[in-house]
């Protein structure tokens, strides 16, 4: 089953479906060695990347896998990374999210207001019972974003990540619907 990529918006973002023309941006955030040093594989090197990115982007929404969405300020336009909904299980009700913010934007609260409204979206369009996340233990950044948003942790995958020889162990969160529609 596919759906429609949704455009959606918080008091500070926009978060859309990719175009062709975010290349560069993409090339720049996923290029960058320091924002992708706990990220499960290496800075991209290949400048045909951003196109295949955003070519499995469309794929998903046209499978019904997932969404993963651009995420640019309100007030400039400006692309400061992506929030992803993806491996939607319509059987288990269930799927994973993900995410990747330029440096420029951590510690601005961003990536937790991005994931809250595709979380949002997901539990009310998909009905949902579970969420997955898993972040590198070294990630204590992407650790605090998923824990405000009500994710528990409730793992460690370990040495589940090598990177250009870098041994890495991930944590494993997870989110039930009635822990999402609890008041926070």
């Amino acid at each position: 089953m596919s759906f429609l990529s949704p455009t959606l918006r918080t008091d500070r973002l926009r978060l859309r479906a990719f175009a062709e023309s975010d290349a560069d941006a993409l090339w720049a955030l996923h290029s960058d060695a320091h924002v992708l040093r706990y990220w499960d594989s290496p800075p991209w090197t290949d400048r045909e990347r951003p196109a295949k990115f955003v070519a499995a982007c469309h794929q998903m929404v046209a499978d019904g896998t997932g969404i993963r969405l651009a995420v640019d300020r309100a007030d400039d336009d400006t692309f400061i990374g992506w929030c992803s909904f993806n491996s939607w299980n319509p059987e288990f009700r269930s799927a994973s999210l993900g995410y990747c913010y330029t440096e420029s934007s951590w510690g601005h609260g961003y990536a937790t207001e991005a994931a809250g409204a595709v979380l949002a979206w997901a539990f009310d369009t998909l009905d949902l019972n579970r969420v997955q996340a898993e972040a590198d233990t070294r990630n204590v950044g992407s650790a605090r974003v998923l824990e405000k948003l009500g994710f528990v942790r409730e793992g460690t995958l370990r040495e589940d990540c090598i990177v250009n020889g870098d041994v890495s162990d991930s944590w494993v969160y997870g989110l039930l619907r009635r822990e999402w529609a609890a008041p926070r």
